[in-house]
């Protein structure tokens, strides 16, 4: 049997799901699959990327290494697939908060309120994740979901919006720098003070360009 399931820091469903939206794999391959990511992510937080192997994760999957080569070329490999559907999860659900009207994102900026605290609900895994080797990876997927969002929010609120791209990735790189240090140092303050000085001071950097002028 797969030593896998719900473990603190991982949702089987929605890692399921974000799975399921590629149709162009057939059910075995994405059950696989998600056993192989669920399995990656535990060891990861449980003895450190760098300290497992393919053969550690392949015996906790209950898998073979053949299968394991057929859908990876190595560990890293894995990571970003792994990576890749937390991004998709991480997608859909400011998505659907976005269609709920959560009041946070009706605001410039409210993304920042959203990624907060939902990084502080897997504080234990980003913070695993970020550790040895697989930071970089890791840290290749929260820029790009930062910047899709960042992205959709500024073009919602400023359609026409001058400099879109110089502004997002400023944004960005000011988002990751808090966050860094937030987690960092325990996640001490709440999602709420983080989101409320980092829109201030963002905004006073952007203003201008947001309002056209």
């Amino acid at each position: 049997m797969a030593d896998t399931g719900h473990w603190k820091g991982f949702d089987r469903e929605k890692s399921a799901a974000a799975l399921a939206a590629d149709t162009k794999t057939d059910r075995r391959s994405r059950r696989t699959r998600q056993t192989l990511h669920e399995t990656l992510m535990r060891l990861t937080v449980e003895r450190g990327y760098d300290a497992i192997s393919v053969a550690d994760i392949v015996n906790a999957a209950d898998i073979g290494r053949s299968t394991f080569y057929a859908h990876f070329t190595d560990k890293d490999d894995l990571l970003r697939s792994a990576a890749g559907s937390l991004r998709t999860v991480l997608m859909a659900e400011h998505a659907a908060a976005r269609l709920a009207g959560s009041p946070h994102l009706d605001q410039t900026l409210g993304f920042s309120r959203f990624m907060t605290e939902h990084l502080r609900e897997q504080q234990v895994l980003y913070q695993a994740l970020m550790a040895g080797r697989a930071g970089p990876i890791f840290m290749d997927l929260i820029r790009h979901a930062v910047a899709d969002i960042i992205r959709r929010e500024l073009t919602s609120h400023s359609p026409a919006i001058e400099h879109l791209e110089l502004t997002v990735q400023y944004l960005v790189g000011a988002y990751l720098a808090v966050l860094t240090w937030w987690l960092d140092r325990g996640a001490k303050e709440t999602p709420a003070v983080i989101e409320s000085a980092f829109s201030k001071l963002a905004l006073n950097g952007i203003g201008d360009i947001l309002s056209g002028v």
